[in-house]
């Protein structure tokens, strides 16, 4: 039995366990070895000798390592702002008064839906807001979302 017709079957296991790897790596240096190792898959298909397979599949390594992944990686960085979670996420969110100030501390429904008893920051201390009216949230103090009137 020729081992070497069985060539395929090692590079279908080597991409599969690189695509693993990269699930929980998530940083593309597997992913671009699992798809040089099916570039060798592919050129075991048609019959290449061993060393020709081994060859094709590290220059489709090193180009997609040092040309591809760079660009994927600066794509990924420059796509998108980090998700803000928990308080940071409502930071600078705006709302609407629901429920009506008095001596400063009143309701408020923010833009994501959310319903939080509020008081009103110490340095928009003009006037307690009127039901309806448009805030900000500037800060979060326990369960109390402290708040100015957004500018008009």
């Amino acid at each position: 039995m020729d081992l070497v017709q069985y060539a395929w079957v090692v590079w279908l296991v080597v991409a599969l366990v690189c695509f693993i790897i990269e699930m929980v790596t998530l940083e593309f240096t597997f992913l671009m070895i699992g798809l040089a190792s099916t570039v060798g898959l592919v050129s075991s298909i048609t019959g290449l000798e061993w060393w020709v397979q081994i060859l094709i599949a590290a220059a489709a390594a090193l180009t997609l390592l040092f040309l591809v992944r760079p660009k994927m990686l600066q794509r990924l960085h420059e796509s998108g702002e980090v998700n803000k979670q928990g308080v940071e996420a409502l930071l600078g969110m705006a709302g609407e008064v629901t429920r009506s100030f008095e001596r400063g501390a009143g309701e408020v429904t923010l833009a994501n839906g959310d319903v939080w008893t509020s008081r009103l920051s110490p340095a928009a201390r003009q006037r307690d807001p009127d039901v309806g009216e448009r805030i900000v949230v500037t800060a979060i103090e326990g369960a109390t979302a402290i708040v100015v009137p957004a500018q008009r």
